[in-house]
Formats: C-alpha cells, sequence, structure tokens
C-alpha cells in the first residue's frame, strides 16, 4: 500500500508542480527574455517555444494521469480504500479528460488558428475575429489546466490528511 500510495503522490506532484512551473516561470520567461533580446517575431516564437514545450508536457501529464488512476484503483481492490475513494477517482478522471481535451483537441484548434493568422495574434486589429478566437481558445485552454491543478491540489491535501 506505501508503494502505490508513494507511487501517486510522485505523480500528483510531478502533475500539479509542472503546470505551476510552467505557468509561473516557463511561459513569462520565454516571452520576456525573447521580447528582451528583440528577437524578430518574438511573440510568434515565444508562442512556438512554449506550445511545444506544453505539447511535451501534456504527455508526462497523460502518464502522470494513468499512474494517478492506476495507484488509486489497485489501493481500493486491495484494500482498504483510501476515504473519500469515488471522490478521488472521480476528481483524478476529470483532471486526466480536461488534460486530454486541451492537449488533443484546444491545442490543434490553436495550431490552426496560429497557422490561418501567419503573425502573431497581437498584431491583428483587436476586433479581427482570427484573435477573438485564438484569444477565446488561449482562455479554454488556461482553464482546462486549471482543473487538473486545483485537483491534484485537493488530492493532495487528501493524501496527507490519511
Amino acid at each position: 500500500m506505501l508503494g502505490l500510495r508513494f507511487g501517486g503522490v510522485v505523480a500528483l506532484t510531478l502533475w500539479v508542480g509542472g503546470l505551476l512551473v510552467l505557468g509561473a516561470i516557463a511561459a513569462p520567461s520565454i516571452f520576456e527574455v525573447l521580447a528582451a533580446h528583440q528577437v524578430t517575431n518574438d511573440r510568434v516564437i515565444a508562442g512556438a517555444v512554449f506550445g511545444e514545450v506544453l505539447r511535451r508536457f501534456h504527455w508526462l501529464s497523460y502518464g502522470c494521469g494513468f499512474v494517478l488512476l492506476s495507484t488509486l484503483i489497485a489501493r481500493g481492490v486491495l484494500g482498504p480504500r483510501p476515504i473519500w475513494f469515488a471522490a478521488r477517482v472521480g476528481t483524478a478522471c476529470l483532471m486526466v479528460a480536461a488534460t486530454a481535451y486541451s492537449g488533443l483537441v484546444v491545442s490543434s484548434q490553436i495550431a490552426r488558428v496560429q497557422a490561418e493568422i501567419g503573425g502573431a495574434p497581437s498584431s491583428l486589429p483587436e476586433s479581427d475575429p482570427r484573435r477573438l478566437a485564438f484569444g477565446r481558445l488561449h482562455a479554454t485552454s488556461t482553464g482546462l489546466q486549471m482543473v487538473p491543478l486545483l485537483g491534484g491540489l485537493l488530492l493532495l491535501f487528501r493524501e496527507l490528511k490519511d
């Protein structure tokens, strides 16, 4: 049981910690450094770099979700079941679903809009439908990442209380 619990906590830690690092450190740093060095098309390049980092992180997230769900289910089957077992499994499933939708659906829609624009969305007039579509998709992506972040923090808290 201790090994299963440890595996689940490691997966949660990687997933939640990665989300915090990406949102609070990596994305702002990439955009700021390229702008400070006056790189031509800095926002396009920064978006491409961060998009690739996020694409790779999605794969890590899928793995963490698999480990988390596997260890939770194994703990439930082998017993004793963790407190709030169904809620934990439901939260983990919601986290995986939000990550999969973000990585498989929203990311491809963002790439399509970026290809249509051919430059930085911020270079378009504020009323341009492509800029508005990009803004909505970016907000959707950010919101979807909040699901595993908050769900992961909740699950970590539950593990600490047990």
